[in-house]
């Protein structure tokens, strides 16, 4: 027992000993600085100070989606934007050359690493120094939401995973079969809701010293976007009717706390912007808004203090966003679209979303037509698309030489937006096109001023127009990478080449001309990741997914 009373302290030192390089340099409510030489995990559990410190590092999971490496977003591993850099590590998505022992993104040791320190505050907090006793089942609500997206994070990549509900000692046997898919949703589920029992209903709930902390609005969006992915095809493939109504009921408990807005079409770039917008009351749950101006310097368009201009919307994502006045598809020859004119008369969420020929950035004009200052073949990173990416984008931020500007940033990670969308479509899948779906979709389209959708529409049109909505509203925020792979969709969407807009000047006039960027690659395989090699080898009992 001595031993492993041993192995359990040095366990608990190194995990502060890490957390104490990544508090070095943050400042707000998750910093926490061991300062004082060793703290054995006795000192921990019996110190209000330590054990709400501890608590504070197992926010450290969560993940800011900003930089997958050189600047690349997950748009980029999907229909919705190509990389800038030929050569980036992101391509590996779209050539079919990841597997096992060439992974990107997988997380899996991180995602345990986190999981671990939560399960340690859940086994030590009712017992702990934390003073006055009674914050102690809302810091306890804090981990168990912590613990449900962590294992959410594993569950969306490799679909059935190891359920660590405990923290496991040295000692023990860590050779473990994974749990069934349906095994971690309900593992999950239930850590949400016991996450929402005892957490304050959102942000503005909070004291300002606490804002950013997780909240029951949090755990009831973390839920209703488990929920609606275990109802979907890749995971439902019997259609089970209950499981999207499991879904629906879900998102309308968020709906129902009436404590959530949708920001206003002014206030909508600033989403994403907490120096302008903090907290705002959009946002369900964030990460911890770091002063940078890294995004736009990854992704700025290239005229514009060496912008790098990683992420390039295709002309897919693009054609998506519909007409203004008559809200129809592009594709429909009585939408009013014109090809000689395609940016205009658009959705606004294109103009706020994405950079276009003519549009302005930063008060200057961008020039994406061949031989434009943002299309210069003579620079690397320029534009392969004919687009950039706008959104998250702070225009107020220099990047230039001399004095930097930076806005305090965050990664939403839950928007109310999102679960708005989340109801209606499952909703529709569990009793068609009624009344309240229209509802919902059309509160997401009129905060834009896009019409409302037309009445009667089947249930199968219906779904159309809200994964299309998905894709507009959502776009660039991890989600067409998961829908896509939800939906069962990928060879339709993702194993076809993706397009640009070639545009030249001649004079005044600009001519259009569509062309095929790049191919890309998918299979039926790739709607789950691999499990890495190496875990593999440590764990023969966990078994690799289908065909990697």
């Amino acid at each position: 027992m001595t031993n492993m009373r041993m192995n359990k302290k040095r366990a608990i030192l190194l995990l502060l000993a890490i957390f104490s390089v990544f508090s070095a340099c943050k400042k707000d409510y998750l910093s926490f600085d061991y300062n004082d030489g060793n703290i054995t995990g006795e000192d921990v559990w019996a110190s209000d100070l330590h054990t709400r410190g501890f608590l504070n590092n197992c926010y450290g999971g969560m993940l800011a989606r900003y930089d997958l490496g050189d600047g690349s977003l997950l748009a980029a591993a999907s229909d919705e934007a190509v990389n800038s850099n030929p050569n980036g590590a992101i391509v590996v998505f779209n050539n079919g050359t990841w597997g096992p022992l060439r992974t990107i993104d997988d997380q899996y040791a991180n995602m345990y690493n986190h999981i671990r320190r939560t399960n340690l505050f859940l086994e030590n907090a009712a017992t702990s120094g934390i003073a006055p006793i009674s914050d102690i089942p809302k810091l306890m609500g804090e981990a168990y939401f912590l613990r449900a997206l962590y294992h959410f994070e594993l569950m969306k990549r490799y679909g059935g995973i190891i359920i660590a509900n405990k923290s496991f000692n040295p000692g023990e046997d860590l050779n473990l079969p994974k749990n069934s898919f349906e095994e971690v949703v309900n593992q999950i589920v239930a850590d949400c809701d016991a996450a929402a029992a005892s957490l304050p209903d959102v942000t503005a709930d909070l004291s300002s010293e606490n804002k950013g902390r997780a909240t029951k609005s949090a755990a009831l969006a973390l839920k209703s976007r488990t929920l609606l992915y275990a109802a979907s095809p890749l995971n439902n493939a019997a259609n089970d009717a209950a499981k999207w109504q499991k879904a629906a009921d879900a998102a309308k408990a968020v709906i129902d706390m009436n404590k959530l807005v949708l920001l206003t079409q002014a206030q909508l770039p600033n989403l994403w912007n907490y120096t302008a917008l903090p907290f705002n009351a959009e946002v369900i749950m964030a990460t911890t808004a770091n002063n940078i101006n890294s995004v736009e310097l990854a992704n700025a368009p290239i005229s514009y203090n060496a912008g790098r201009g990683r992420t390039n919307p295709t002309q897919e994502l693009v054609d998506a966003f519909e007409m203004r006045t008559t809200g129809k598809p592009i594709s429909d020859p009585t939408s009013g679209y014109v090809a000689t004119n395609p940016y205009a008369n658009r959705d606004p969420r294109l103009a706020l979303f994405i950079v276009t020929n003519g549009s302005t950035f930063k008060s200057v004009n961008v020039e994406t037509f061949v031989g434009g200052k943002d299309n210069n073949v003579n620079n690397g990173n320029t534009t392969k698309t004919g687009y950039y990416m706008r959104k998250f984008l702070t225009e107020a931020n220099f990047w230039g030489t001399g004095t930097q500007t930076l806005s305090r940033k965050p990664w939403v990670l839950f928007r109310y937006a999102e679960i708005l969308l989340n109801y209606a479509e499952a909703l529709n899948e569990a009793q068609g096109a009624v009344p309240e779906v229209y509802t919902y979709v059309n509160m997401v389209r009129n905060r834009v001023a896009m019409p409302a959708l037309p009445l009667g529409l089947t249930k199968e049109q219906m779904r159309e127009r809200i994964q299309n909505e998905r894709r507009v509203e959502l776009c660039f925020e991890d989600h067409r990478f998961y829908d896509v792979r939800r939906w069962n969709k990928g060879v339709q969407y993702f194993n076809v080449p993706v397009s640009g807009m070639r545009i030249t000047r001649s004079g005044s006039t600009l001519t259009y001309l569509r062309f095929e960027v790049e191919p890309r690659v998918f299979s039926e395989k790739m709607n789950r990741f691999p499990f890495p090699q190496a875990e593999l080898n440590r764990a023969t009992k966990l078994v690799q997914n289908t065909d990697w």
